[in-house]
């Protein structure tokens, strides 16, 4: 019964026969004969079939939700008797906003230190892409916003606060200020993220409330883009003030405050909403609670 789970979840993911008969690892006639077996045990339809793959049925979306619990229960079953013989080991899989990416180190670098056996995959990803993967059991956990935007069944952990940027030339306009207005940030050629990041999503409202209209002269989905536009001293950028530091500011570039409003967000950890966590879940938790603290102290 679990294979046969596993199999309509890698097809509800590729959302096409072949590619999720490749995701595991068998022939395509086998998955299909696997989704059959599992309809027939339900006595429904799951998949709207035709010459490809168009869908599950509402039945098939029900069962979908309860494949998505019963084989995380099986993995996290599996990984913590693996754990009980042998410590804490496997690979940790983690995505992360773009604006929080050069924060991870600071989660998995003392985590290493404490279970020097775990191996990390680190991806990039939009917030909503994060939520996705969370729930598609793609990823063990992820780093994103906590208090913009719905983040359905999920524990989480709130690590710090995010609080915007003008990152400019000192000899740019605006650049001799102690701090710039919402509204004066558009005074600038702005480069910043892509329209379907929620970092993006949230400089445009404060723009928008403050009477300018957010047109950024490029667009990227790399942070590390965007601040090499800003080294150049031609462009100006709005960041995180912690990435900004991390990056790491140089005597011609810097990092002004932006007020009116003088907002921030919570960028945290999110790991599935199920008891028992996995030991790898558990275990990612109780450390970031432990950074939580020191970068709350900072």
């Amino acid at each position: 019964m679990i294979d046969k789970l596993e199999f309509l979840l890698s097809l509800s993911r590729e959302r096409h026969f072949g590619r999720a008969a490749e995701a595991c690892g068998v022939t395509q006639p086998t998955l299909s004969a696997g989704i059959k077996q599992l309809e027939e045990s339900m006595g429904v339809l799951l998949v709207n079939r035709g010459s490809r793959f168009h869908g599950l049925t509402p039945e098939g979306e029900r069962v979908l939700d309860w494949a998505r619990r019963i084989v995380g229960d099986s993995r996290s079953m599996r990984e913590e008797i693996k754990t009980l013989r042998h410590g804490l080991t496997g690979r940790l899989r983690l995505a992360a906003i773009p604006t929080a990416l050069a924060m991870v180190q600071t989660l998995t670098t003392p985590f290493r230190e404490r279970h020097p056996h775990v191996q990390f995959s680190i991806f990039s990803r939009t917030s909503i892409d994060v939520l996705e993967l969370l729930e598609n059991l793609e990823i063990d956990a992820g780093i994103t916003y906590l208090d913009n935007e719905p983040l359905g069944r999920v524990n989480a952990v709130p690590l710090y606060r995010e609080s915007y940027r003008l990152l400019t030339s000192a000899d740019a306009p605006l650049g001799d200020r102690d701090k710039v207005t919402w509204a004066e940030v558009t005074q600038v050629p702005l480069c910043l993220l892509t329209p379907d990041m929620q970092n993006r999503r949230i400089i445009d409202r404060l723009l928008k409330t403050a009477g300018a209209d957010p047109r950024p002269m490029l667009e990227s989905d790399s942070m590390i883009l965007l601040f090499s536009h800003v080294r150049t001293g031609r462009w100006a950028s709005v960041m995180p003030a912690k990435l900004a530091e991390t990056l790491g500011l140089t005597e011609t570039i810097r990092a002004i405050p932006i007020v009116e409003p003088d907002e921030v967000h919570t960028i945290g950890l999110v790991v599935p909403e199920r008891e028992p966590m996995t030991p790898l879940a558990a275990a990612l938790v109780a450390e970031a609670r432990l950074v939580a603290k020191r970068l709350d102290g900072n």
